[in-house]
């Protein structure tokens, strides 16, 4: 049930986002237009960002960071919600997406080597190659979905991988 709830707050904020920038929205907007008191709101939620990074992580959990295939078919997806991550990508306010973005995937990858390598605990070097990396190809995919309406995300994803640090190459083996 919770869950669902969520899924409903969710789909009612991507709906808002169409039409309206994130720092427009408030949160009695929200509830207004789920039809659901604050309350109900604040205990799915602790604000407005978190629902928006709470939209994010809910599709990229099901992104396998090893396969080319599963990023493409995700910034797909991604591509089909243009205007909620337009504006969620394009919003610099208190809390921006591409910072919980970044963040997300830093854990994921720091979380992979550690399994791949056998090992808890990763050098500054790996570390800091995994949040350059992770810079970048969050930085090129808001590029991409904002600004570039001709390559495909495919396309995208390959040069990505491509542009992986040899040392990250090593420990991430991918799937094609």
């Amino acid at each position: 049930m919770a869950d669902r709830t969520k899924l409903w707050i969710a789909n009612t904020m991507k709906q808002l986002m169409t039409h309206k920038e994130l720092d427009k929205i408030r949160v009695s907007e929200i509830c207004r237009e789920a039809e659901i008191g604050r309350p109900a709101f604040y205990y799915h939620f602790k604000d407005k960002y978190d629902l928006v990074a709470w939209i994010f992580f809910n599709s990229a959990t099901e992104v396998d960071i090893t396969s080319k295939e599963s990023a493409a078919y995700h910034m797909n997806n991604m591509r089909k919600d243009y205007l909620f991550y337009k504006n969620a990508f394009e919003d610099s306010s208190q809390n921006p997406l591409w910072q919980y973005i970044h963040g997300y995937f830093v854990e994921r990858y720091i979380q992979e080597a550690k399994i791949n390598l056998g090992t808890d605990i990763l050098s500054t070097q790996i570390i800091f190659s995994i949040r350059l990396y992770c810079y970048g190809t969050v930085g090129m995919t808001r590029e991409w979905l904002l600004n570039d309406n001709i390559t495909p995300a495919e396309t995208v994803v390959e040069m990505m991988f491509n542009s992986m640090p040899q040392e990250l190459r090593r420990i991430y083996p991918l799937i094609y």
